[in-house]
């Protein structure tokens, strides 16, 4: 009975319209998105098998062939040094890396202990550690770690995960470097 002005009717047309709109735009976006995350899958799923290098401060040693690692040290430093603990949490050896200045440094475990036996392939504990300032600090250090598989993220937000071997699940995202 009171039928619509033109304006208020050609209004309503335009919002109809933008809702739709809106509608396709989303459904492009949410395209787009599963697109991205398939690529970022299979780019990840090809670290399956190698080495990547993470914040850690645990690691799988085959100690037949020993273990690289860096520690950072925020400031110079006279007494630079890290121990190696076994899964017992015994001290195996230390490493004694003298004076440093700061900065990312590297360390090389051989896999023996301090009196020269070689050490059983496992999971070790690296505790680097410097005199700074009179006190004793705990470092950062990097280890090595293998990639042994790649767990999608759930549903939205939810990144790559890498399983790494002795570390558990990490994300994609805390990798520093990739190696062979």
């Amino acid at each position: 009975l009171s039928p619509q002005e033109n304006g208020d009717f050609i209004a309503q047309l335009a919002q109809f319209s933008t809702v739709e709109g809106i509608e396709t735009l989303n459904g492009s976006m949410e395209s787009l998105v599963n697109g991205y995350q398939s690529s970022q899958a299979l780019q990840a799923s090809a670290l399956v098998g190698r080495t990547v290098i993470v914040p850690a401060d645990k690691a799988m040693v085959d100690t037949a062939k020993g273990i690289k690692g860096q520690l950072a040290l925020p400031s110079a430093s006279n007494n630079v040094y890290v121990n190696v603990t076994d899964a017992s949490g015994s001290v195996v050896t230390r490493l004694n890396l003298g004076s440093q200045p700061s900065g990312m440094h590297d360390f090389v475990w051989d896999g023996k202990n301090s009196g020269g036996n070689l050490m059983p392939p496992g999971r070790y504990q690296f505790e680097a550690q410097a005199a700074i300032g009179g006190e004793n600090k705990q470092l950062a250090t990097l280890l090595p770690a293998n990639v042994d598989s790649v767990s999608l993220g759930n549903g939205k937000g939810g990144g790559m995960m890498l399983n790494v071997a002795g570390l558990g699940s990490i994300s994609l995202s805390n990798i520093v470097s990739i190696g062979q």
